[in-house]
């Protein structure tokens, strides 16, 4: 079967809308030609619609979806700065892990994987903390954390989010939530491949920025002093001009369509998905009330395998035999737990079919 052919399910990249692949297709421009410019003022106006937010600092770090991660607290976190965090999975671990880089005391809020961070809790924990950190669609797990409830009490503290998962997929309301800080990937719901890193950065943000980020390349005060300052755009670093041209081409599939319906494809999506699973034995392993439905999470029923085969063997099957890859859990979930991605363009009542098809001919 030719790579071509396969049908990605996985938790990472999901197959590209076919306009993104014309628009690899495009002579590439040099990185300061006035067209590319435009293309790029463009690209951050329907960033602005996608994360529902008028913040002038919005943009696509020339990176994948950790850069963003590391490029928001490098900003912002100095050390002794204090930051909450909310850790119920891989990517609430990598947050403190990078808050710790910059010196920051981390002060974590826990829950176990599967479940969603008590809103509350993370408010709570420490009385003036500078930064307050949680991933809003986890992706180890698939669960969906309460974002609007942290930015309603946050005080003085900048809220910081991980919508790497969340950004087109589901409901995300940087301004209405009061979202100082938002980074995602293009490789998820957006149906581009990964390559850039949306952010968008409130004023209050910029306002709160070190004197001296620990990274050059990813330090936003140059950018942020062009957007904000009025002053002659500057050159910073050689843009990737082909992955540009895809996420201009992504946003534009999406708000054609229209974020609402895209939305609502999603969802319609991962209840069929999920429906189907359960109704086959498997167990849903994301908390009730706060499952994705981009990234569905379900325990593997060990008596459902085929004598013989393992969890993994399953995937090497439909991987190999239908084309259709699937992710494996992380952490302490290795080898429990699938986590199946309907994104983007993935995100197909045919894909649901096919799999649950595929499915039924391997595990019977």
């Amino acid at each position: 079967m030719s790579h071509a052919d396969r049908i990605l399910m996985g938790p990472g990249p999901g197959n590209p809308y076919p306009e993104v692949m014309e628009a690899f297709a495009r002579p590439v421009l040099g990185h300061l030609d006035p067209d590319f410019i435009t293309l790029m003022d463009e690209t951050n106006e329907r960033l602005r619609q996608v994360f529902r937010t008028a913040n002038p600092l919005t943009f696509p770090v020339s990176a994948t979806g950790s850069a963003g991660m590391e490029a928001t607290f490098v900003n912002v976190l100095g050390p002794g700065d204090v930051v909450a965090i909310g850790v119920n999975g891989v990517f609430g671990e990598r947050m403190c892990d990078v808050a710790a880089r910059c010196g920051a005391e981390v002060v974590r809020v826990e829950a176990e994987w599967g479940t969603a961070i008590d809103p509350q809790a993370l408010l709570d924990v420490h009385p003036s903390p500078k930064v307050i950190a949680v991933v809003h669609a986890e992706t180890s797990t698939g669960v969906r954390n309460d974002i609007a409830p942290i930015g309603a009490g946050k005080g003085n503290a900048l809220l910081l989010v991980d919508c790497v998962t969340s950004l087109g997929g589901i409901q995300l309301e940087v301004d209405d939530w009061g979202v100082d800080l938002a980074y995602s990937g293009t490789q998820k719901c957006l149906g581009v491949p990964p390559g850039l890193s949306p952010v968008t950065v409130s004023q209050a943000a910029i306002d709160a920025f070190v004197e001296k980020s620990q990274s050059w390349y990813l330090d936003f005060t140059m950018i942020a002093n062009y957007v904000t300052g009025g002053g002659a755009r500057v050159y910073h670093h050689t843009a990737p001009i082909s992955m540009l041209y895809a996420l201009h081409a992504g946003l534009g599939v999406v708000l054609e369509e229209g974020l609402d319906e895209v939305q609502a494809r999603h969802q319609a999506c991962g209840d069929r998905l999920q429906e189907g699973l359960v109704k086959r034995g498997f167990q849903l392993f994301a908390q009730e009330g706060h499952r994705l439905p981009e990234l569905t999470s379900v325990i593997v029923p060990a008596d459902r395998l085929p004598d013989g085969v393992d969890e993994a063997g399953v995937r090497h099957r439909l991987l190999v035999e239908y084309g259709i890859e699937i992710g494996g859990g992380l952490g302490p979930v290795a080898g429990k737990v699938w986590r199946i991605g309907c994104m983007g363009h993935t995100a197909r009542e045919r894909n649901v079919t096919m799999l649950l098809g595929a499915l039924d001919e391997i595990m019977g």
